[in-house]
C-alpha cells in the first residue's frame, strides 16, 4: 500500500525557535539593512561587497545553529509518510535535523551560483565567500538566494507537489510573501490542512483547514506530527 503523500510548508517561524533572525523582527539581522542594498539584482550590481559581506554574516549565523524540536518532528514524519518539505526558509537546518526531500523556494544560503548560469551552483565550505569567487565557468560566483525582483524558479515544481498531496501541513509561515503563499491554493478542495503558528494569517486563503495549532512551531510541531502519525501514519 502506497504510503500518505504529506507535503510540510515551513517558513522564518521554524527557524526562529533556533536563534535565526527573520526577516520581520525588529531587532534582528535585517534590521541594520535595506532590502534595497543587500536583496536584489541591483544591489549586487552596484554594491557586490555589501551583498557579499551580508549573505557571510547570514551563512555564519547559519552554521553557528542547530535544528530545533520542530525541525526534528517534521524529520520524524518520514519514518510514516513519503514527505516532501517545501520551505521558504534559505538555511539548511531541515537536512540537518534528517530530512531527506527539502524543496527550497528561496534558495539557499550554504550554496553559491554562477552569475552566468544560474543552474550551476556549488557549495561553499565554511561561511565566507571571497569577494572574486569564481565557479567553474570562469564567472562571479553569487549567493544561491532568490533575490526581491526575481523569479521564484521552484516556484513551479512545488505547486505540482502541492496538488498530488494527500496532507498538507504548513508550519511557521505568515502565508504573506508571494508566490510562496499562494501554495496552499493548490492542494485539491478535500485535501486537510494543518496550520502550526502563534498566529492564525488573516486571509491566509487555506480551504479545507483541518486543524490550527497556535504555538511557536518548537512547541506545537511535535504535538502536531504526534498526532498525524497516531491518525494515518504506517511503517
Amino acid at each position: 500500500m502506497a504510503r500518505m503523500k504529506v507535503v510540510v510548508f515551513t517558513g522564518a517561524g521554524v527557524s526562529a525557535d533556533s536563534g535565526i533572525a527573520t526577516f520581520r523582527d525588529s531587532d534582528g539581522l535585517w534590521a541594520n539593512y535595506r532590502i534595497e542594498d543587500v536583496c536584489t539584482p541591483e544591489a549586487l550590481a552596484h554594491n557586490r561587497p555589501q551583498v557579499v559581506e551580508f549573505y557571510n554574516m547570514r551563512r555564519r549565523e547559519v552554521l553557528s545553529k542547530e535544528p530545533n524540536a520542530g525541525h526534528r518532528a517534521i524529520a520524524e514524519l518520514e519514518q510514516y509518510f513519503d514527505v516532501t518539505v517545501i520551505t521558504q526558509n534559505i538555511d539548511n537546518l531541515h537536512e540537518r535535523a534528517g530530512s531527506s526531500n527539502v524543496l527550497h523556494l528561496h534558495g539557499e544560503v550554504v550554496k553559491l551560483r554562477s552569475e552566468r548560469n544560474p543552474e550551476l551552483i556549488v557549495p561553499i565550505e565554511g561561511w565566507e565567500q571571497k569577494l572574486d569567487e569564481r565557479g567553474p565557468d570562469g564567472a562571479l560566483l553569487r549567493p544561491h538566494i532568490v533575490f526581491f525582483g526575481e523569479s521564484v524558479p521552484n516556484f513551479d515544481r512545488a505547486t505540482r507537489i502541492a496538488a498530488e498531496a494527500d496532507l498538507m501541513v504548513v508550519v511557521g509561515s505568515s502565508l504573506a510573501v508571494y508566490p510562496a503563499a499562494s501554495l496552499v491554493r493548490y492542494v485539491r478542495p478535500e485535501v486537510p490542512v494543518y496550520l502550526v503558528d502563534p498566529n492564525l494569517p488573516s486571509g491566509h486563503g487555506i480551504r479545507n483547514l483541518r486543524e490550527y495549532v497556535p504555538l511557536r512551531s518548537a512547541e506545537g510541531t511535535p504535538l502536531l506530527v504526534a498526532k498525524l502519525i497516531e491518525e494515518y501514519g504506517q511503517k
